[in-house]
């Protein structure tokens, strides 16, 4: 049983993510930082089902925070599977946006990332067996109105993971980045209607969480061992 941790996992996308990947078999750590309740209501959920999985809290902006909660689970032995899905969005105008809509929304995604996967590579690279999946956006590639923060937060993400997966690929561990379109979520909620969504997407519909669980669950197989440093689309055809 191979220890995951999904960050942002009590999101529609995470739970999703969390739930598939203790269905494999995977011993799940559910993230959270703002709704902790909804994390222990999941872990119990996944238990009740048959699964394993604990809860873990803090606030990826924090790096000292992130380290000293990562270092005190990683004492229970090594996470080797990481889904950096923890995200926020916060739109305006980049002629109107403020300092702080910018940063908080690079440094949740972007320096989340950091934050969270740095302190876990040497004890995953020890195992020479990984996996790294990060869920960056469509508007990483196309670029969105009011979204200027989101999407170079996003894209970031990309180059941040391609070069990982170059610096880890001696090691059994790799890293690839899911980047979705619409999905039916808690954050896409009341942003799109119907016919924007048919207008937007060639398959005329919203992605569903659990096709985004069921492309995480393929990436974390051994099936996947040597696909790395790519950035899937999963878009209904927008890109």
């Amino acid at each position: 049983m191979k220890r995951a941790l999904v960050t942002g996992g009590s999101g529609s996308i995470g739970a999703a993510i969390c739930r598939r990947l203790a269905s494999c078999g995977h011993h799940v750590i559910i993230h959270a930082n703002r709704h902790p309740e909804r994390a222990a209501l999941l872990a119990d959920a996944i238990r009740a089902a048959g699964g394993s999985a604990e809860i873990l809290v803090f606030d990826v902006r924090d790096a000292d925070a992130s380290r000293a909660a990562l270092e005190q689970n990683l004492e229970q032995g090594p996470i080797q599977i990481l889904v950096n899905n923890a995200g926020c969005h916060d739109d305006a105008p980049l002629a109107g946006m403020r300092a702080e809509q910018w940063h908080d929304v690079i440094n949740t995604s972007l320096h989340g990332f950091f934050n969270v996967s740095q302190p876990l590579l040497l004890p995953m690279m020890a195992t020479r067996w990984g996996r790294i999946i990060t869920l960056s956006s469509v508007a990483a590639q196309l670029g969105n109105r009011g979204q200027a923060n989101y999407a170079a937060a996003k894209a970031g993400l990309h180059g941040a993971s391609k070069s990982l997966a170059l610096e880890l690929a001696t090691r059994g561990i790799t890293v690839n980045v899911i980047a979705p379109g619409i999905i039916e979520s808690g954050m896409t909620e009341g942003i799109f209607d119907p016919e924007t969504i048919k207008r937007m997407v060639p398959m005329k519909r919203a992605g569903t969480a659990d096709e985004v669980a069921a492309l995480a669950a393929y990436l974390v197989s051994d099936e996947a061992a040597y696909l790395t440093a790519q950035v899937i689309g999963l878009n209904g055809g927008m890109a």
